[in-house]
């Protein structure tokens, strides 16, 4: 986009929309409001004495722990049709490594990404469809599809005066979570399931959900700088990664071969199994006939944290810190020495952790990795970068020797695609705070499905069990209690 068209946008001031209003709450927590002492430690500190339960009895009862197996493997919960990710084959009772495969619909994630990628496309709204209806798309289908979309990519009227980012919050996750519960109030019939609604409600929020979170992004930045927000007008006919790059990258603009890297990294974020944190949730919502904007809005909010979706920009900051730190980038030696200090806590955030490596169902490889840094590697060799993406294959390489060797784990690890996921995004020019945002939009395809198939396959709440381990208390009368 020129930068005269860019021009012909919105430019706001904070008078125009709360987007760039700061509110903070001016009560202190009770914490810090009522003085802390004896009398206050029971409430603080009671959960000690009856929220631990011994690891043993987990065992002896056969308590599947996070909906494990003890093997590690998910507990079966129920049954589909939209994806399979997999990672091992399970022979006499044990989990064998495998090569990495994800299925959506029964096509190979690298056979769709290939296809859209050999044509010079954008893919994701075909695996949008694909997951949405259960089959790819004919030309005139993806054409009416992305008219749809473009349809309604503009916001609601007076959407962007009450804004969800009426707070000094810097959490995009947290704004888009306020956003989509906040498109409830513009919906008509908000709390209709019906299938047609469902499908508007995906198409509304793949279409509106990128914008709020670059427009967030963008307050955010003309905020800090003291300067205006400007917001370049809709364009309809652009991608999902267009108009992410679109409001991001502003008058700088972006190129074709940009966005077409974003719109793969889009088309591997869109859905990933039934049992991921976020979807599960998606899914359990979705099964108390709750609307879609709650449904979705629950998803966000699991993907928000840190041991699902919310810690992938941490590998980002491990791959500078080992920039920084190692010599010679070429040298295996040297980079293997530093990472085993990552491990004994020495270097880096002292976590201990190689972040970016294993996952709960790959073993040998995460095929998502293997296909983005294939991708990655063209627009590398343009910014004369390569060197950078090397360093983070060595370090993919020796990471599980390391493991081995300091920690003495023996399963069979690999990278995941969070090991590429922050150098391609900083090639993009896209700021860490929209690392999980981007990846909840993407997302949100495989939560339509998930939510859909809940609502009209299995019919049923879900609602596991919890053992009691509860003992009988004698009442005491309030004053004679100690």
């Amino acid at each position: 986009m020129s930068l005269k068209s860019y021009l012909k946008g919105s430019m706001l001031s904070s008078a125009d929309t709360s987007a760039l209003e700061k509110f903070r709450d001016v009560y202190p927590m009770p914490s810090e409001a009522v003085e802390m002492g004896e009398v206050s430690r029971q409430l603080y500190e009671g959960y000690r004495m009856v929220d631990q339960v011994p690891d043993e009895l987990y065992t002896e009862l056969d308590v599947k722990r996070g909906l494990r197996n003890a093997d590690g493997s998910g507990v079966l919960v129920g049954l589909t049709t939209i994806s399979n990710v997999h990672g091992y084959n399970k022979i006499d009772g044990r989990a064998v490594p495998d090569d990495g495969v994800l299925t959506l619909r029964g096509y190979d994630m690298e056979t769709l990404v290939r296809g859209a990628q050999d044509d010079g496309r954008f893919g994701y709204e075909e695996i949008a469809y694909l997951l949405l209806t259960g089959a790819l798309p004919n030309a005139d289908q993806l054409a009416d599809f992305n008219a749809r979309l473009g349809s309604r990519r503009h916001l609601p009227e007076g959407f962007i005066h009450v804004f969800p980012r009426t707070s000094a919050s810097h959490s995009i996750m947290n704004i888009l979570q306020r956003a989509t519960l906040l498109m409830y109030s513009f919906d008509k019939t908000p709390d209709d399931t019906s299938p047609v609604h469902e499908i508007d409600v995906a198409i509304t929020l793949l279409s509106r959900l990128p914008r709020v979170a670059a427009i967030a992004q963008a307050a955010i930045t003309a905020a800090e700088n003291d300067e205006k927000l400007l917001i370049p007008p809709v364009e309809e006919n652009y991608s999902m990664a267009e108009s992410v790059l679109d409001v991001l990258r502003g008058n700088q603009g972006f190129t074709r071969d940009e966005a077409l890297l974003l719109d793969v990294m889009l088309m591997l974020h869109a859905e990933h199994g039934g049992g991921n944190n976020s979807t599960f949730s998606c899914r359990v919502l979705s099964s108390s006939g709750t609307d879609a904007y709650s449904a979705y809005s629950a998803a966000i909010g699991s993907l928000k944290g840190p041991k699902h979706g919310g810690a992938n920009f941490k590998v980002g900051e491990m791959i500078a810190d080992i920039e920084h730190n190692v010599r010679n980038w070429d040298d295996e030696e040297e980079i293997a020495s530093y990472l085993a200090r990552i491990l004994r806590r020495e270097v880096f955030d002292h976590a201990g952790l190689i972040y970016g490596v294993g996952h709960a169902v790959y073993t040998k490889s995460d095929p998502r990795a293997q296909i983005v840094k294939r991708y990655a590697r063209n627009l590398a060799k343009q910014r004369g970068i390569l060197d950078e993406l090397e360093l983070i294959e060595r370090v993919e390489h020796l990471a599980p020797e390391v493991m081995r060797d300091v920690r003495g784990i023996k399963k069979t690890i690999s990278a995941n695609i969070d090991m590429y996921t922050g150098f391609v995004y900083s090639m993009l020019g896209v700021p860490q705070e929209m690392y999980t945002p981007i990846f909840a939009i993407a997302r949100t395809a495989g939560w339509a499905a998930h939510r859909m198939e809940e609502l009209y396959g299995s019919g049923r709440i879900i609602r596991p069990a919890y053992g009691s381990r509860l003992t009988g208390q004698e009442y005491t009368p309030l004053a004679s209690r100690s």
